[in-house]
């Protein structure tokens, strides 16, 4: 039998292949394209639909929108995980590139805060469920189709093309933004031209539902149903399945929360570090951040052919192990390339904040105490500060104390200090540097990305297999990944160090590294039907 593994009756057709790959792989790129464009814009749209005076406080909250779009994925997974199991994957993957479009078109043309008020932002938050709803369906369909066509020796290799798909849609929205503002000049970006690039997302629904209805059913999907072997009932059975509970654990712990927070880390806490604490002035940030994954994007198809060789589990495991030893001294390696002269101010001068009660309540649109309003100021400027409690409140920048705790006198010492908030734009020997640590994050998650998509169609049975994959998946990338963003933005914001919130990653990849030494199990080489 031709295709060993991948189910009776197997036949190689590799004009047949490439339109499944290719037709998969762009419509997972599209529609990513559409979720992560919000992520991209997350500043503009705070100021638009969550307008503060204070654009931190805009972030957050954009990010909060952000990550409830992430946290209807599980929700998604279980409604079209159903669908999958039951009716097929094709048509199941295109109703929700459908809703993807629809709802990503409509961000675009909603309102602003100033125009219509708290309707602004309500609409807006109902749109991102219907984001997280499509998008939860979206990735098991398109990974099980392709998997499910792979001949076994090459189902790594042929399942990489859809998490280079998802990659691919961040490359693509930095390119639309970077793009689209060249095009029309920061006055009219500011104004209303950063909705174009959400508005463009059904021009990607043209081209994604004519390639996709150009696709038949799956093979296997299509003989169990010939032979009436679907289940009933795929979501109950994929929590009764003997065994099933523990493999999906293991693949939300293990899998989906550590590679989707080294994903995140390399995309979205790299572009708001650049960005907001160091000052890297936005189009250069999004030039090095999407210039990267596009060089490191090679790296997830490259792991993805190592794993039909290898395996599936070592290049995750030893992903996992480099990202936990090398993360922070990637970042502090950043952090004195990209500002070196912010970077050495606040190495010889760094700025400590004392008082009694010093908090920061990011999500306050007052501080309640003097101390917090200090502590305010300098988030504003995206100043790195240390905190003390003390009698009285006062601030030292270095060894100055600061006599006037003003606003301006803050500003002036911060100055004589060495600090500028100014965007900054690296020069080439700089900007070299800090693309080549940016390659190096993309290449670890490309480790622990690229086997994944066949590591997990492997390792669950094909009656339950969309429902079995999707909701493990979307729980550990839309809950652990997908609130990295706000979660570690408010660590940031909370304590004053920029650096801080990479801890959140940290930790996240040492439980999903211990889960997969002691449970994950190694899949490669296992029958699909």
């Amino acid at each position: 039998m031709s295709g060993e593994g991948v189910g009776t009756g197997y036949v190689m057709d590799a004009k047949r292949d490439r339109l499944v790959i290719t037709a998969s792989a762009l419509g997972t790129l599209f529609e990513w394209y559409d979720f992560y464009i919000y992520g991209v814009l997350a500043p503009i749209i705070g100021r638009t639909f969550f307008p503060t005076d204070n654009p931190t406080v805009e972030l957050l909250y954009s990010l909060a929108g952000f990550a409830i779009g992430f946290g209807f994925r599980p929700l998604g997974a279980a409604l079209f995980g159903y669908l999958g199991d039951r009716l097929g994957r094709k048509y199941t993957f295109l109703a929700t590139i459908v809703l993807m479009g629809a709802a990503t078109a409509g961000v675009g043309l909603t309102p602003s805060a100033a125009s219509i008020g708290v309707a602004a932002p309500i609409i807006l938050i109902l749109l991102r469920i219907a984001q997280g709803l499509a998008l939860g369906g979206e990735y098991g369909g398109a990974a099980i189709y392709v998997a499910e066509h792979a001949p076994a020796g090459k189902r790594g290799f042929y399942t990489s093309f859809i998490q280079a798909g998802v990659i691919g849609g961040f490359i693509l929205s930095l390119i639309v933004v970077v793009g689209t503002q060249w095009i029309v000049g920061k006055a009219v970006w500011d104004d209303w031209g950063w909705r174009l690039p959400f508005i463009f997302s059904l021009a990607l629904l043209g081209i994604s539902l004519w390639m996709r209805l150009m696709l038949r059913e799956s093979p296997i999907f299509a003989a169990m149903k010939a032979a009436g072997e679907q289940s009933r009932n795929p979501l109950k059975e994929a929590f009764t399945y003997p065994g099933n509970k523990r493999r999906m654990l293991v693949a939300m712990n293990g899998i989906a929360a550590g590679f989707t927070v080294i994903a995140y880390t390399a995309m979205f806490q790299a572009l708001y570090f650049l960005q907001n604490g160091l000052h890297v002035s936005s189009g250069v940030a999004q030039l090095l951040v999407g210039g990267s994954a596009f060089a490191g994007v090679g790296s997830f198809i490259f792991f993805g052919w190592l794993s039909d060789r290898v395996g599936r589990k070592k290049p995750i495991v030893i992903g996992y192990a480099l990202l936990l030893a090398l993360l922070l001294p990637l970042y502090q390696f950043m952090g004195s390339v990209a500002n070196p002269a912010l970077y050495q101010a606040a190495q010889r001068a760094p700025v400590v904040v004392s008082g009694p009660d010093c908090s920061f309540d990011p999500f306050a649109k007052v501080q309640p105490t003097a101390c917090g309003k200090l502590l305010d100021h300098f988030s504003k400027r995206g100043i790195a500060y240390d905190k003390r409690e003390a009698a009285a409140p006062s601030v030292s920048i270095g060894s100055v104390t600061v006599a006037d705790l003003s606003p301006e006198g803050l500003d002036a010492a911060l100055h004589a200090g060495g600090y500028d908030s100014s965007p900054v734009t690296p020069d080439w020997p700089r900007a070299l540097l800090l693309f080549l640590a940016l390659l190096l994050l993309w290449t670890l998650s490309g480790a622990t990305y690229g086997p994944v998509a066949a590591l997990l169609s492997e390792y669950f049975p094909a009656r339950i297999r969309y429902s079995s994959l999707s909701i493990p998946y979307h729980i550990g990338t839309g809950y652990f990944g997908g609130f990295l963003p706000l979660v570690s933005q408010y660590i940031v914001a909370r304590t004053g160090d920029p650096y801080a919130g990479l801890w959140y990653t940290i930790a996240v990849v040492a439980v999903a590294l211990l889960t997969c030494i002691v449970a994950l199990p190694e899949t490669r080489g296992a029958k699909m039907d």
